[in-house]
């Protein structure tokens, strides 16, 4: 199984020992990843048919929504809480960022940053929002009800006094440098931790 890039880099970076929470898991890819190589990995997914297919493929599933659900998480249940491609759609993704890091010193947090250049020059010639490889509906078909970039995200953790141990940026599936980021990441994963 070919993992997405995002999710490949968050499987490699996470060590064999240790217990993950994947919100917004889908249908258990990277939970599979995840446990190919001993990590005990569960999940928490939104849509049912997603729950089904991952509960279908052995995976340790539960229904439920993010803005809601982690709530009922104890406190350090996990050693890593998973956040990828989710963020943008919760609705308060400040609050969300500081449930994944009560239930788990860590989390991976990974993003589409709405400020790629790309987007930027829809935006700019064209007027409209943009229909790219990452954000493939029109805007009133997106589940994207916040446009995250990469700075927005640097400005939150660093507002909230949350560590960043980690970051890597995508352009296309490749991975490209920290510099001017802003503009050329397609998309951002962040490891976070507590303070």
């Amino acid at each position: 199984m070919k993992l997405r890039p995002d999710l490949a880099i968050i499987a490699d970076a996470v060590p064999s020992t240790a217990r993950v929470l994947d919100v917004g898991c889908g249908d258990g890819d990277l939970m599979a990843a995840l446990r190919d190589k001993g990590v005990d990995a569960r999940g928490l997914e939104i849509d049912p048919d997603n729950v089904t297919a991952a509960i279908a493929r052995g995976q340790s599933v539960v229904q439920g929504d993010a803005n809601r659900d982690l709530a009922d998480y104890p406190d350090d249940a996990f050693d890593y809480a998973i956040l990828s491609q989710t963020l943008q759609t919760t609705e308060r993704p400040d609050r969300v960022v500081d449930e994944l890091l009560r239930i788990a010193p860590r989390a991976f947090v990974s993003f589409p940053n709405f400020a790629h250049w790309r987007i930027r020059l829809a935006l700019l010639w064209g007027g409209r929002m943009p229909v790219t490889r990452l954000l493939p509906v029109a805007w009133y078909e997106t589940p994207n009800i916040h446009h995250v970039t990469v700075s927005d995200f640097r400005d939150l953790v660093r507002d909230k006094g949350i560590a960043v141990e980690r970051v890597w940026h995508l352009s296309g599936d490749r991975p490209t440098s920290d510099a001017a980021a802003s503009w050329r990441a397609e998309h951002a994963i962040f490891l976070i931790s507590r303070n």
